[in-house]
């Protein structure tokens, strides 16, 4: 492998924190991460780093999204890949909503974490971002993808699933691209090489709500919800139930909502075999009566974050945004619509 050179992306986590009597703190700056490359990699690679943020990835938003593909876009023609240091809390999200800010790169854009901090002596983090730079160094990489515990997650599948264990992250609805064991790469996916340039988009639009259904959750929040905010991703029960005394607002008010523009997206609770879910009488009535968009089996992260990427790109033109919520991006939708 010739010399390639690599981008180390700080934002903070767990895998930057250090114990305080408040509590593990993310205070590693990116030189220090820098610092945990093995150095049989840093012989015969470059390997720099940037400080992005430097914190607790509950604290992550849009705007940090924004940050980090501006940075990545700003040293894109300098480098070979791009490793992204994140905590594990939001990392999913990120994944996700980098996937589609940055799309069609044929440089490798990597996250990863971990479960306890790089300093400590018995850690995940060490592993997890050699195996980051690992699959960064390769030629057959590219795009965004997640890289944890020796799996290597497309952007839009993962999941975390464990809250203290190493295996943290699933891959939902869709098959791991590759493992990695003792630095060696397993692919199981073909990396396809992208036909379009590759683009950035460094801005999204947030105005979007997750209602999660509840038994007895109260019809008036519907009005609230569409009062408040211009997309609403529903997660039904099953494959697409909603209880009779919402369905009574659905039909007396989605008229008036949607012809102001606002955007409806049926999803599940359920986290696999989602594709199933307009097969269900009243998920399919609803979707069928008002062109309601369906998640299908894209994870809930992937439907957020795709939603606030392509209101932004498209403005309200809901001929757009439904059209590019169904063309599938880095492994998003796996079935026909």
């Amino acid at each position: 492998m010739s010399k390639k050179h690599i981008l180390l992306i700080a934002t903070g986590g767990t895998i930057a924190s250090v114990s305080t009597e408040h509590g593990l703190t993310p205070e590693l700056d990116a030189g220090q991460l820098l610092g945990y490359v093995p150095d049989e990699i840093r012989r015969f690679h470059d390997i720099d780093a940037i400080q992005v943020c430097n914190i607790d990835s509950t604290n992550m938003t849009p705007s940090h999204w924004g940050s980090i593909a501006s940075a990545i876009r700003d040293h894109y023609d300098d480098y070979d890949g791009f490793v992204i240091c994140h905590g594990t809390d939001t990392m999913a999200y990120t994944s996700a909503a980098l996937s589609y800010m940055i799309q069609n790169s044929e440089k490798p854009i990597v996250i990863t974490g971990s479960q306890k901090p790089i300093s400590q002596d018995s850690t995940d983090a060490r592993i997890n971002l050699e195996d980051a730079i690992v699959y960064a160094l390769d030629n057959s990489s590219r795009g965004v993808a997640l890289v944890f515990d020796g799996s290597v997650i497309a952007g839009t599948r993962a999941k975390k699933t464990y809250a203290h264990s190493y295996n943290a992250f699933s891959s939902v609805n869709y098959p791991v691209l590759a493992h990695i064991r003792d630095g060696k790469i397993i692919r199981y996916i073909p990396s396809v090489p992208f036909n379009l340039p590759v683009s950035f988009t460094t801005e999204v639009d947030e105005s979007i709500v997750v209602l999660k259904l509840i038994p007895g959750t109260k019809p008036g929040l519907l009005e609230y919800l569409f009062e408040n905010y211009d997309c609403l991703v529903i997660e039904s029960f099953g494959v697409g139930g909603i209880p009779e005394n919402l369905l009574q607002v659905f039909y007396r008010q989605m008229e008036h909502w949607i012809s102001r523009g606002k955007i409806v997206v049926m999803a599940t609770q359920v986290v696999n075999e989602g594709s199933n879910m307009a097969v269900y009488e009243v998920g399919e009535k609803i979707k069928s009566d008002f062109d309601l968009l369906e998640a299908y089996d894209m994870t809930l992260e992937a439907t957020v974050t795709k939603l606030m990427y392509l209101m932004k790109v498209c403005g309200r033109d809901y001929t757009a945004i439904r059209r590019g919520f169904y063309t599938p991006v880095n492994y998003d939708i796996t079935v026909p619509v």
